[in-house]
Order: C-alpha cells, then sequence, then structure tokens
C-alpha cells in the first residue's frame, strides 16, 4: 500500500527526494503521514483537496477487507498536519 502512495505523491511532487514517508502501525490502523516541503504541499493536495481526497479513496479501493485500515496524513517538512482527514 506504501507503494501506492508513493507512486501517486512522485507523480505530483516536484521536490521528490525531499518527500519522507513516516508509517505508524496501532491496533486497527496503519498511519501514513507524507512529509512534503511547502512548496509541494498544494499540488499534493490539490484544489480542495480532490487530489488528497482521491489519493485517500484509491487506498480504502485497494485495502483488503480483513486488513487493518490505512490513514492518510499530509504534513508539511516543519511536522504541521495540514490536510489529516482519515481514508474512510
Amino acid at each position: 500500500m506504501l507503494d501506492l502512495i508513493k507512486y501517486i505523491v512522485g507523480q505530483f511532487a516536484e521536490d521528490k527526494e525531499n518527500v519522507e514517508y513516516e508509517v505508524n502501525e496501532k491496533d486497527r490502523v496503519i498511519e501514513v503521514n507524507v512529509v512534503l516541503s511547502p512548496s509541494d504541499m498544494g499540488k499534493v493536495i490539490g484544489k480542495q483537496g480532490k487530489i488528497a481526497k482521491a489519493m485517500r479513496t484509491l487506498v480504502r479501493a485497494a485495502t483488503p477487507r480483513d486488513s487493518k485500515k490505512y490513514v492518510v496524513e499530509i504534513c508539511e517538512r516543519n511536522g504541521e498536519a495540514v490536510d489529516s482527514a482519515n481514508a474512510e
């Protein structure tokens, strides 16, 4: 699933070398934090969050029913969560 997220983010981010992915596994959730440079935030989130929402929809559709739920958060380099809606 992380490969799918990396592929989607890689299509929109210009500064691909400075994108970081932090994976935190909890009881029923796998949280993926995508840390971007401030210049890539708008490109990856998209107008009115459409790209971020589509990415979450694809991740939800690709997740098997009996596995853990994935939550994708997009954060700036300074650690502030900007677009933190989950993949429900």
